[in-house]
């Protein structure tokens, strides 16, 4: 069964609007065994949008479209659905009474505009929206799915969660489809593509997918088969040859995170951290504490961009900047162990580099970055050139510096 997703808006066209909605819908259909073929976008043209539409029934047997549901002068999705179905649209009462009840419980009168929402093409299936007013519609003709749903986003995903893929489940359309997440850091795409590709023979039924990211490698491999337990059985096959040849760069699957892992790590160990940033400027702090429950481990941070700083709060000698330079491996060392000791803490991690645009010399381009480690035990700095986009750099040292943790505290080589 093949799906084409069809996003709505003037706003996604000109590049206004980030398209998240045409992403969100396809991880969600290839879950239940449906395979998204072709995504397009349109804008709040009524010709051009029943052009796109006929399109997308002809090569697609399941069509999702996202935007153009709202109650105002270019909201004209449904006028296009009746257009290409042959169908009026039908005044529904209820949810016109639905609609003043939520402009009620806001203590607001609903506007006379919304009751074009009330509107829906004849004999459409209509799937509730938990959070606003356009609710989703879906129209099934031969062996074919239309879903229209509303384009602002939690709303959207709502009712895709919620209401359509319950919906297409039950109808029995698509097959059983594995997909598993293993998540990499630590190597690039072309190294992890060395060790696993020479002895890697995938069937017809077997996807791999590497997707590259500043924080990783994700491998995403998918399996379909006529039943769930030999789709899950291929999948576990290129699992175990990839965890053979690059396991230890392996740090979690599907929804997990370095920064969750790496805190499990600490809470596990009974250990804590802390971290002296320059040029990365609190982000790795502030992608340690996103992780619900940072507290027990994570005791705090300085942010150390101006010399003055590094040597009066994190006691860096000043001949280490005068003779080698803020953005050096004895730099990078004092800090992490003049942390670890203010705070007292197990671990402490420090983040100095050139991030750019700017800075940078025949002897330390830009992207040079030196990540130190200190443990009670020892300390140490390793250099990095993450390259020359400053906010892909300063990610990249986030991400390496929690590798570096989680390796020292597995003792991964």
């Amino acid at each position: 069964m093949k799906a084409e997703i069809v996003t709505v808006g003037d706003e996604v066209i000109t590049g206004h609007v980030i398209d998240t909605n045409a992403a969100f819908i396809a991880r969600q259909l290839i879950r239940i065994g449906i395979e998204v073929r072709y995504r397009s976008s349109v804008g709040d043209n009524l010709e051009l949008m029943e052009e796109v539409f006929r399109l997308a029934l002809k090569r697609a047997q399941v069509v999702i479209v996202t935007g153009g549901l709202g109650p105002t002068d270019d909201d004209i999705t449904k006028k296009a659905i009746v257009k290409v179905f042959k169908r009026n649209l039908i005044f529904h009462e209820e949810i016109l009474d639905d609609i003043r009840a939520r402009y009620k419980l806001r203590g607001m009168e609903m506007p006379p505009i919304n009751q074009n929402q009330a509107l829906l093409p004849q004999g459409a299936t209509v799937f509730p929206n938990k959070y606003g007013s356009a609710v989703g519609i879906c129209i099934a003709e031969q062996g074919r799915f239309f879903i229209a749903l509303p384009g602002v986003p939690f709303e959207m995903e709502q009712i895709m969660v919620d209401d359509v893929v319950p919906y297409l489940k039950k109808q029995r359309v698509g097959q059983a489809i594995k997909v598993v997440s293993l998540k990499t850091t630590g190597i690039v795409e072309t190294k992890l593509a060395e060790l696993i590709t020479p002895k890697l023979k995938l069937d017809n039924n077997v996807k791999l997918a590497y997707l590259p990211s500043p924080r990783g490698i994700e491998l995403r491999i998918i399996a379909t088969a006529e039943n769930e337990d030999d789709a899950e059985t291929n999948v576990r096959s290129v699992i175990r040859h990839i965890e053979s040849v690059a396991g230890k760069y392996i740090f979690g699957r599907d929804d997990d995170t370095l920064e969750a892992v790496v805190g499990q790590l600490l809470l596990d160990n009974d250990k804590t951290l802390a971290v002296a940033e320059s040029c990365t400027g609190g982000q790795l702090g502030m992608v340690l504490t996103s992780v619900p429950g940072a507290s027990r481990y994570f005791l705090g941070g300085i942010i150390a961009y101006a010399n003055e700083v590094k040597t009066e709060q994190l006691s860096v000698e000043p001949s280490i900047l005068e003779e080698h330079g803020a953005v050096s491996e004895q730099c990078a060392v004092a800090l992490a162990e003049g942390c670890r000791k203010k705070f007292n803490t197990s671990y402490a991690l420090a983040i100095t580099g050139i991030a750019g645009p700017d800075g940078g010399s025949d002897e330390k381009p830009i992207g040079t970055t030196y990540i130190g480690l200190s443990s009670v035990h020892k300390t140490y700095a390793r250099h990095f050139n993450f390259g020359t986009r400053r906010d892909t750099n300063r990610t990249r040292a986030v991400y390496a510096a929690l590798e570096m943790l989680r390796r020292e505290i597995l003792d991964l080589s």
